[in-house]
C-alpha cells in the first residue's frame, strides 16, 4: 500500500516535471517567437527610419541647393548693382577730376593775372612813394620859405590861432552868461514861467486826502497771545520777514511797529488783518510761521510791482528796469508829511509833462525823469545819504540816460543840473508838495524845526550866519574865512550833523553844508 502511494507520488512528480518542461519549452518557443517578431519589427522600423532619413536628407539637400541657388542669384544681383554703382562713381569721379582740372587751370590763370596786377601795383606804389617824397620835400621847402617870409614858425602860428579862438570862445561864453543872467531878472521871463506853471496846475486835478502813518495796531489780547505762543515763534518770524520790530504794550492788546521800512510795516499790518478777518489762518501761522509770513510778503510784493507798472502805464511812458519799477511801486507805502509818495510822483510827473509840452520839450522824457525822482526814498531805511543821490546812482547803474539820472540827483541841489528837464523835475516836485492840501504839518512845529536848525548851526565859533533852506531839508552854515580853516570846516559839518541827529526828530535826512569862502573886493576909478 505504501509502495503504491509512493509510486503514485513519484508518478505525479514525474508528470509534473514533464508538464513543467513542456510548459517551459512552450514558453521558450513563445519567447523566441516574440523576440523574432520584435527583431523583425525593429528591422522594419529601422528600415523605415533609414528611408525617412534618406528622404529628409534629400529634401534638405534639395532645399539647400534651392537656397544656395537663390543666394547666388541675390549675390549676383548685388554684385551687378555694386559694379553699376562703382561704374557710376568712376564716371562721376572722372567728371569731377575734369572740373578740378578746369578750376586749377582757371586758378592758375587768375594767379598769373594777379601776379601781373601786383607787379603793376608795386610799380605804381614805388612811383607814388617817390612822388610823395618829392611832395614832402617841396612842402618842407615851401613851409621854410613861408616861415622865412612871414618871420614866424608854423607851430607858433598855430598856438597863436588856438589862443585867439579860445579867447573868442570865452568871450562868446561870457556874453551868453551875461545875457542869461540879465534874462533871469527880466519880469517877462517871470511872467512866462508863472503862466506855464499856472496852466499845468490848472490842468492837473489830482486832489487826494493826506494819509496817516499808523504805527500802533489795536489787535486785541487774542492775537497778541497767538504772536507769543511757542516761544514767540510767529512774533520772531514777522520781525525777520518784515524787517521791523513789534513792540507789545503792557496790556498785551496792541502792537507798535518800530522801523523806517514802510513796506515792512505794511506786511505786519496785513498779517494782523488776515488773522482778524480769517481766524482759520491762525493754525497755518502757528504750524509754519516763516512760510506763512513769507507768503504775506510775496503777495504784497506782487502788488508793489503792479503799482509800479501802473504808474508807467498811466503816464504813457516806456517801462523801466524791473528794479526801478519795484521802487516806484514801493513809494505807495512811503509818506512825506502825510503825502503818499506814489501819488506825489505820478502827480508831479503829469505837471512836468504839461510844462514840457507848453515849452515845446519832450513831454515823455520830462514825465519819466519826474516819476523816478523820489525812488531813493524807498531805500533810505537801508542806505544812508540823500534820497536824490541814492536814486541817481540807481538810475545810472541800471542804464537810464544821464538826463534822467541828473534830474533825479539834482532836484534837491545835491548835484548841479545839466538840462532843462532837471529844472522841470524840481519845479514839479515843489508844486506837487506845496499845493494846498497836499501835505500837513503844524506851522508851529515847522517853525520850531527851522529855529532849532539855525540855532544848532550858529552855536559854533567862527560862524557868521546859518540858514535852513529847502523846507528844512538842508542847513547852510557860513563861516568866517579867517577864523576857520579847511580842516575845521569838515569837522564842523560832522559835529553839526551829529548834534542835529541827537537833539531833533525828523523824517528822512537833513544835509549840512558849511561854506568857507574868501572874498576880495576892490573898486576901479
Amino acid at each position: 500500500m505504501l509502495l503504491a502511494v509512493i509510486a503514485g507520488l513519484v508518478a505525479l512528480v514525474v508528470t509534473g516535471l514533464l508538464s513543467a518542461r513542456a510548459a517551459a519549452a512552450e514558453t521558450r518557443r513563445v519567447a523566441r517567437k516574440a523576440v523574432e517578431e520584435a527583431r523583425a519589427q525593429a528591422a522594419a522600423e529601422i528600415k523605415a527610419a533609414e528611408l525617412e532619413a534618406a528622404a529628409h536628407k534629400k529634401a534638405m539637400e534639395t532645399a539647400a541647393r534651392a537656397e544656395a541657388l537663390e543666394a547666388g542669384q541675390v549675390a549676383d544681383r548685388e554684385l551687378a548693382e555694386a559694379e553699376a554703382k562703382a561704374n557710376r562713381r568712376e564716371d562721376a569721379l572722372r567728371e569731377r577730376e575734369a572740373d578740378v582740372d578746369a578750376v586749377v587751370d582757371a586758378t592758375e590763370a587768375r594767379e598769373a593775372a594777379l601776379d601781373s596786377v601786383h607787379r603793376d601795383l608795386q610799380s605804381k606804389r614805388d612811383r607814388t612813394n617817390g612822388i610823395g617824397q618829392d611832395i614832402d620835400r617841396k612842402q618842407a621847402a615851401f613851409r621854410t620859405e613861408l616861415e622865412s617870409r612871414a618871420g614866424i614858425k608854423a607851430v607858433e602860428l598855430i598856438k597863436q590861432l588856438e589862443h585867439g579862438w579860445l579867447e573868442a570862445a570865452r568871450a562868446r561864453a561870457a556874453a551868453l552868461v551875461r545875457n542869461a543872467e540879465q534874462a533871469t531878472t527880466d519880469p517877462a521871463h517871470d511872467r512866462e514861467a508863472r503862466r506855464v506853471m499856472e496852466i499845468a496846475a490848472a490842468r492837473c486835478s489830482m486832489h487826494f486826502l493826506t494819509e496817516r502813518d499808523l504805527r500802533t495796531l489795536r489787535v486785541g489780547p487774542e492775537l497778541v497771545s497767538v504772536l507769543l505762543d511757542n516761544n514767540a515763534a510767529l512774533h520772531g518770524a514777522l520781525e525777520r520777514i518784515a524787517g521791523v520790530q513789534l513792540q507789545i504794550n503792557d496790556d498785551k492788546d496792541a502792537i507798535r511797529l518800530e522801523g523806517l521800512d514802510g513796506v515792512g510795516r505794511e506786511v505786519v499790518r496785513r498779517a494782523m488783518h488776515r488773522m482778524q478777518k480769517k481766524p482759520e489762518t491762525i493754525d497755518d501761522a502757528r504750524k509754519s510761521p516763516e512760510e506763512w509770513a513769507t507768503k504775506v510778503r510775496d503777495v504784497l510784493q506782487q502788488e508793489i510791482r503792479a503799482l509800479g507798472k501802473k504808474a508807467f502805464q498811466q503816464l504813457g511812458i516806456q517801462k523801466a528796469h524791473p528794479e526801478i519799477v519795484d521802487l516806484v511801486g514801493a513809494l505807495n507805502y512811503r509818506t512825506s508829511y502825510t503825502q503818499n509818495q506814489w501819488l506825489h510822483a505820478v502827480e508831479a510827473s503829469f505837471l512836468a509833462g504839461m510844462m514840457a509840452a507848453e515849452l515845446g520839450l519832450d513831454e515823455k522824457l520830462a514825465r519819466r525823469a519826474t516819476l523816478m525822482h523820489d525812488i531813493g526814498k524807498a531805500l533810505t531805511h537801508k542806505i544812508e545819504g540823500s534820497h536824490a543821490v541814492i536814486g541817481a546812482e540807481i538810475a545810472r547803474r541800471v542804464g537810464e540816460s544821464e538826463i534822467v539820472a541828473n534830474a533825479i540827483g539834482s532836484h534837491h541841489a545835491d548835484e548841479p543840473p545839466n538840462s532843462v528837464y532837471a529844472y522841470l523835475t524840481a519845479a514839479s516836485d515843489a508844486m506837487s508838495g506845496a499845493r494846498p492840501g497836499a501835505r500837513r504839518e503844524q506851522t508851529e512845529g515847522f517853525s520850531t524845526k527851522l529855529d532849532d536848525l539855525e540855532r544848532i548851526g550858529m552855536d559854533r565859533r567862527g560862524v557868521d550866519y546859518a540858514h535852513a533852506v529847502h523846507g528844512g531839508r538842508e542847513l547852510r552854515v557860513y563861516v568866517r574865512e579867517r577864523d576857520v580853516d579847511d580842516v575845521g570846516v569838515v569837522e564842523m559839518s560832522t559835529e553839526i550833523a551829529n548834534q542835529i541827529a541827537d537833539e531833533m526828530t525828523f523824517p528822512g535826512q537833513i544835509k549840512v553844508t558849511v561854506i568857507r569862502a574868501f572874498e576880495a573886493t576892490s573898486t576901479a576909478n
